[in-house]
């Protein structure tokens, strides 16, 4: 399933690199968060809707939905921890605009629904359609109705888009910092595909300094930080701690990644090196690495994410050099710091300036 969409990625990505050639032919920056959410939000919509969706045609602007959903929804909410300080949450609205982008994101998904809905006799291979004709089939031993389907479609764009433009940003962030990395894998990308402007996705299979670095940034930036909340079904008794059942578990990713009493001393260093001959996967089976969390509730779009991530991240290397302004606070104070969410991206926009670099023929 994630190969069959592997034409609606290539074209993505060359408008992306078209854009960043007209940058730097012309010598000005780039906002690469916002061309990486622009990417990620347009593949989506392509891959679970059918098609793209502009402002232009009336519709809502997705990648600002998104944003907006991920930061309203991962504000701490005081009034489910300390009822009597509810009173914050409202001063906060948060319930308010809690419900006015959920509201926004539903009429939207009905819109999309009913479109492809009454379309039953035009072909199309995206995932809504899918959905619907489960729904109507009626094989599932639920009942399967429209509201289940949009909710699972939210759960994909909330899922494959803003984390998946996180990951890319802190990707390109540390590649920035670690210009020994960039030559690495430049070196690594051309000895693969050494006769290839774009680098498709048989190409990236082979790069294991990628893979790498892809893990080690997964590591230090994990776009979850806490991973979903699990809620223990029974009374459990674990190092001495009696947890009741109906606890809720709240497990943080961010910290257990960066132990260095797991991970070494240079616990907080980027460096891809120390997975090239480690047999860590993404499958959460071993608890030191669990980006995409552990056990049943495994992100089921692992694949999804990393393929994107992976022949994005090949491209822009092998076509482009990355120089950043230094600010009055040095380049860590600025592009390290994070912002409050329910994924971990970067507080600030990653602004860079672009060159076209020159590969072997």
């Amino acid at each position: 399933m994630v190969r069959s969409f592997h034409k609606e990625r290539e074209e993505e990505i060359n408008i992306l690199m078209e854009k960043l050639e007209q940058a730097s032919s012309s010598s000005s920056t780039v906002n690469l968060s916002q061309f990486f959410i622009t990417l990620t939000s347009d593949i989506m919509s392509k891959v679970a809707l059918g098609r793209k969706y502009s402002s232009d045609e009336g519709t809502v602007n997705i990648k600002t939905v998104v944003r907006t959903f991920s930061r309203v929804f991962g504000t701490f909410p005081v009034a489910e921890y300390i009822p009597s300080l509810a009173w914050i949450d409202w001063i906060r609205r948060l319930d308010g605009k809690a419900e006015e982008v959920s509201k926004t994101f539903d009429d939207f998904l009905e819109k999309v629904v009913q479109e492809h809905d009454f379309d039953v006799d035009k072909k199309r291979s995206g995932f809504v359609d899918r959905l619907l004709s489960i729904q109507r089939e009626q094989t599932t031993p639920f009942v399967f109705d429209r509201s289940y389907i949009k909710l699972i479609i939210l759960d994909m764009f909330i899922g494959g888009t803003a984390t998946t433009s996180s990951l890319l940003e802190w990707t390109l962030t540390e590649l920035v910092r670690h210009p020994e990395c960039v030559k690495k894998l430049r070196d690594e990308i051309c000895s693969v595909s050494a006769h290839n402007s774009y680098v498709n996705e048989d190409d990236v299979e082979k790069m294991n300094y990628l893979n790498a670095i892809v893990k080690e940034t997964l590591r230090l930036h994990p776009p979850l930080s806490i991973i979903v909340p699990r809620l223990l079904s029974e009374d459990v008794r674990l190092r001495g701690y009696d947890i009741a059942a109906g606890t809720q578990v709240m497990i943080n990713a961010w910290a257990i990644q960066r132990d260095k009493a797991t991970w070494g001393p240079d616990a907080e260093k980027f460096k891809p090196e120390r997975h090239l001959n480690s047999s860590l996967d993404f499958q959460g089976q071993d608890y030191k690495f669990i980006p995409f969390g552990s056990g049943r509730r495994l992100c089921p779009g692992i694949r999804l994410a990393l393929v994107l991530v992976e022949v994005t991240v090949a491209n822009l290397v092998k076509r482009f050099d990355w120089r950043v302004q230094v600010g009055p606070y040095g380049v860590d104070k600025l592009y390290l710091a994070e912002a409050a969410g329910i994924e971990a991206c970067r507080k600030y926009p990653l602004i860079v300036f672009p060159t076209s670099v020159v590969f072997p023929i």
